[in-house]
């Protein structure tokens, strides 16, 4: 990349809006893609930081891939959607850290978001993010995977 050249993550950001009571689908994505959360302790650091995020959303459901998380919040009032992410994102990499020093870097900078339509089915999109280990084959029963949580249930 020469220094005229911005990086790509700021295309992530062009016409970001953060709406509360919207629901948002993110996508945030391990530092080149490494499969940290294969290590079971670092995916269950994943899952309480998206929990510890309450305060500013609520964690509708997720599912935490080997190298990246899948997460559907409904924003608070007055809460920006990039704040509710770098919260989780920051509790993660300080946890991870904390256990285990020098594990490398843990998130790619930036995120993908989706905001749901009002007429969308909440749910579907739900069971499709839910089934992503499934799909990759990393289990043939969603109960087998033990990194993922809906408020359905």
């Amino acid at each position: 990349m020469d220094g005229n050249t911005a990086p790509a993550g700021h295309r992530l950001r062009k016409g970001r809006v953060s709406e509360a009571g919207r629901i948002y689908l993110v996508t945030m994505v391990c530092h080149d893609r490494r499969p940290l959360f294969s290590h079971f302790d670092h995916g269950r650091q994943a899952v309480h930081s998206l929990q510890a995020t309450h305060s500013l959303c609520d964690t509708l459901c997720f599912v935490v891939m080997p190298d990246h998380v899948h997460w559907m919040l409904q924003l608070h009032d007055g809460v920006m959607l990039s704040r509710c992410v770098q919260k989780a994102k920051s509790l993660t990499t300080r946890a991870i850290r904390d256990r285990h020093p020098d594990p490398g870097g843990v998130w790619q900078s930036g995120f993908h978001d989706r905001a749901l339509r009002r007429d969308e089915d909440v749910r579907g999109v739900a069971r499709y993010v839910i089934g992503n280990p499934l799909r990759a084959g990393l289990v043939e029963h969603i109960g087998d995977y033990p990194l993922w949580d809906a408020v359905w249930l």
